[in-house]
């Protein structure tokens, strides 16, 4: 069952649309490494990563529940970026029962509490219309200080409502995406899987697709929650809802028994792979 928060959505759009900030008015963070402390943890209670249990977020649309989901695990730490270490968060997505793409992002969190964008690598699985595996790329992998990349801000530790920021600023790598703070708190939203207090609304756009909008929420030592694609030029009607259904502690099978079983089964259309990154 889809979460019902319409009615929210459209009053909070509609107040927020006259303000939106131009793309013009983006802030690309100043980054500095001497702001990072290695032994720093990621505890921003609006993205925590200590936790590394398996986070699943499942989809729907209009009709129902979609065969599509993805899923977040923090694995610990990751490679030094630009000076600074990093640790990673592995994201998975699976449309028909296939994996489709598999990503590692890599955060680090500065002094302040802002958890920065350093980069990420990233695999997609293209199969035919059999379901048959037939190819891989690695489009939209980019790393800060790496062919003019620069890191951004996945989450500021100041949540001001207007506030609109580069997330990462990588243009020869086709990575633009860009954060805007819509709502500052909800004071509860509630899904199937439970009830949130003093959640964050952040749009999120990209100069790359102008016609790309989503929402993500955020709730206070969970981190993300829900998402919404695919917005119209209201912010309103979302092709597709993301939202948490699941935490679990063993993780599923590796990628490699995945893309098997996948080559095994085979699935009965060809799969269409979109921009978002649900990081």
């Amino acid at each position: 069952m889809r979460p019902f928060i319409t009615s929210l959505l459209a009053a909070t759009a509609t107040a927020f649309m006259v303000s939106w900030p131009a793309a013009a008015d983006t802030i690309l963070p100043v980054f500095s490494p001497a702001n990072f402390d290695p032994a720093q943890p990621i505890d921003n209670p609006y993205f925590p990563m200590t936790d590394s249990r398996t986070y699943v977020y499942s989809g729907s649309d209009e009709d129902g529940p979609v065969d599509e989901r993805f899923e977040h695990t923090n694995t610990g730490e990751g490679l030094v970026i630009a000076g600074v270490q990093t640790f990673t968060q592995l994201d998975r997505e699976f449309e028909d029962g296939l994996l489709v793409e598999e990503t590692k992002d890599y955060f680090a969190q500065d002094t302040l509490g802002n958890v920065w964008y350093l980069g990420e690598d990233v695999t997609k699985f293209e199969y035919d219309e059999d379901g048959n595996l037939i190819g891989t790329t690695m489009e939209g992998a980019w790393k800060a200080g790496e062919n003019g990349a620069l890191p951004g801000f996945i989450m500021p530790a100041e949540l001001t409502e207007g506030f609109n920021y580069f997330q990462e600023h990588a243009p020869n790598d086709a990575a633009m995406d860009q954060g805007t703070i819509f709502v500052a708190f909800i004071p509860e939203l509630v899904l199937e899987f439970g009830t949130f207090e003093n959640v964050l609304q952040i749009l999120e756009t990209t100069d790359l697709e102008l016609d790309a909008r989503e929402f993500k929420y955020y709730a206070p030592e969970v981190g993300l929650i829900l998402v919404e694609e695919d917005l119209d030029e209201d912010l309103k009607n979302p092709e597709l809802t993301f939202a948490l259904t699941q935490i679990r502690s063993v993780p599923e099978p590796g990628t490699a028994g995945l893309m098997l079983l996948g080559l095994f089964l085979g699935a009965s259309a060809p799969l269409v792979r979109r921009r978002t990154r649900r990081s």
